[in-house]
């Protein structure tokens, strides 16, 4: 009788030698690359997909189901939706990203997820002004201060803010070009500032396209913490890019595209409406609520 189990062996042991000299051939081909690191990128990347395709052992069907998948997110793509950001958000490679490029320094503050919501040339406001326009929302005042890591004010900063609104869109998700829940502002000469906004709350990131499709098949909500997002700029100074979460919220510890830090959660302290509001401004009878981020900018470089 034939020897099976022998010709199994044999028979994989020469499929492993194709699938590995597959491999070799297609990390050889970029053997030319003039640019040293675009080299290592491909070459790298060649690898890891290759052992993933040959651990998870992948049919033609899936195959043919992650390109449909692929082309899907490419084509709800637009210059007001990045379905290929969204992706990475959820998959935890842009966090993986942000961490790797953002070293821990002293006590500078941390950074996590951009998101796909930024908008260029977000109006200007000036210190005290209000980044809400007319989203719906329980009003908040935001303020605080912009230092470095030794506690010497930064003044001049530019502060990028924009948030959902109370029914959890950004203006950028509406179709009448409305512009509502962001601007910019500067830190004043001591390096503080303040604005009034809204309270976050709890939304879900855009899941009527192929990254929905996604969460749902394997059980994910997509559900992201309530937040306010945070660019900060400054000469000399890394980019921070980050958001503040509000103490409480159930949604910490399943933050959808996992940007939750434990040091960007702060009190949202609830107020009362007759609780005169800090610059005076009259809130109509409202409730609000009132929190204070104090930002430390790692040196650049």
């Amino acid at each position: 009788m034939p020897d099976i189990a022998a010709d199994n062996v044999v028979e994989s042991a020469e499929q492993t030698r194709r699938e590995d000299a597959l491999i070799e051939q297609v990390v050889a081909s970029f053997s030319g690359t003039p640019d040293p690191r675009l080299k290592t990128i491909v070459e790298s990347l060649t690898r890891h997909l290759h052992a993933f395709v040959r651990e998870v052992r992948l049919t033609d069907g899936e195959w043919e189901q992650g390109i449909d998948f692929l082309t899907a997110v490419g084509h709800i793509t637009t210059d007001r939706r990045q379905e290929f950001v969204l992706l990475s958000d959820v998959l935890g490679i842009s966090m993986q990203t942000v961490a790797m490029n953002n070293p821990a320094y002293a006590n500078a503050t941390e950074a996590t997820v951009f998101g796909p919501f930024f908008v260029n040339d977000a109006p200007l406001i000036e210190i005290g002004g209000d980044i809400a326009g007319s989203a719906p929302g329980e009003p908040c005042w935001v303020e605080g201060s912009v230092k470095d890591v030794f506690g010497n004010p930064i003044s001049g900063a530019r502060i990028e803010v924009w948030e959902a609104d109370d029914d959890g869109f950004y203006d950028v998700q509406y179709s009448d070009d409305r512009v509502a829940g962001r601007a910019h502002l500067f830190s004043d000469d001591l390096g503080n500032y303040s604005f009034w906004g809204l309270t976050p709350t709890p939304y879900p990131i855009p899941d009527d396209g192929p990254v929905g499709t996604l969460l749902s098949a394997t059980g994910r909500s997509p559900l992201r913490a309530s937040h306010l997002h945070f660019m900060v700029t400054a000469p000399g100074f890394r980019k921070l890019v980050t958001h503040i979460f509000v103490r409480g919220d159930e949604l910490l510890a399943s933050d959808s595209v996992f940007g939750v830090k434990d040091s960007l959660v702060m009190d949202f302290e609830q107020q009362s409406a007759d609780t005169a509001a800090p610059d005076g401004r009259n809130l109509i009878g409202a409730t609000w609520s009132r929190t204070r981020f104090d930002i430390v900018l790692a040196p650049e470089g």
